[in-house]
């Protein structure tokens, strides 16, 4: 019966320290996705309301990064591919997401924003 008791509680502590790095991770994505997010107010001059979409997107755009990156780990040649095709997307919706003025801003200033971060 000790065994049998010693298992569970050994099992439960793996789902606990599993469901942190979960949690950790995301919070890590949410992090980046803010901080980009205030990257690209900063220089483009968004509003609240663009500052909500923008950040929405940015973290899609960096959760499929990592699952792309976890998905095609063995292949870097279709890896290459998918991120390019994720990028392409993120910057056709954030486009559309900006006024005229805000899109020369954030153009301009791109060079000097990552989305994809130290990591």
């Amino acid at each position: 019966m000790k065994k049998i008791t010693l298992l569970v509680a050994l099992l439960l502590v793996l789902q606990g320290v599993s469901q942190a790095d979960e949690r950790s991770e995301g919070t890590g994505l949410q992090a980046r996705a803010t901080a980009l997010t205030r990257s690209i107010a900063d220089k483009a001059h968004l509003d609240e309301g663009q500052i909500v979409r923008v950040k929405q997107l940015n973290l899609r755009m960096l959760t499929e990064i990592e699952e792309l990156k976890a998905r095609f780990v063995a292949d870097p040649t279709l890896l290459d591919q998918r991120l390019a095709q994720a990028q392409a997307q993120y910057e056709n919706n954030l486009t559309a997401l900006l006024r005229p003025t805000q899109l020369a801003l954030f153009q301009q200033n791109r060079a000097n924003m990552t989305a994809l971060g130290q990591h």
